[in-house]
């Protein structure tokens, strides 16, 4: 004899025999954003891949379109952080015949190693919380055992 159940992608057919599983037995993760602020964001993980960007392509107008972000907003990310932090971040040199360059300053690349640092640490604290609280997130079956795992 068939039943249906549902499973986290709608209704299936299975067997009265069968346990009831989810397809979705894969191992769940914790993901956390830092941002830093003071009224408002001015350092997150945009701003950061934006200054790694500009320091691979050597300029705003490549990072921005690398990201597809409009070069007026990459602009404005970059004056708010600099005005925030109250540090200069990018040396930028003017077009002309060449065409301008941006460089990160030694404020930019320690801005962006401490984030990155910081970020990494970050996540695996919400991974250790992740798996002292995380039980109540993992899908169960009828046996009330869970395939899934916390990774």
């Amino acid at each position: 004899m068939e039943e249906r159940c549902f499973s986290w992608r709608g209704p299936v057919e299975m067997s009265t025999e069968q346990d009831f599983r989810f397809e979705m037995a894969k191992p769940i993760h914790a993901e956390v954003k830092l941002t830093i602020h003071t009224q408002e964001r001015f350092f997150g993980p945009g701003i950061c891949e934006l200054l790694e960007k500009i320091r691979e392509t050597g300029s705003i107008q490549a990072a921005s379109r690398a990201m597809n972000m409009s070069y007026t907003k990459a602009w404005k990310i970059l004056n708010r952080a600099e005005k925030e932090m109250g540090r200069t971040l990018i040396t930028r040199v003017n077009g002309g015949k060449k065409g301008g360059s941006s460089t990160l300053t030694e404020d930019g690349i320690q801005a962006v190693y401490n984030y990155r640092e910081m970020d990494r640490k970050l996540a695996a604290v919400g991974n250790v919380l992740l798996k002292e609280y995380g039980g109540s997130f993992l899908p169960v079956n009828r046996n009330g055992t869970s395939e899934a795992e916390i990774g």
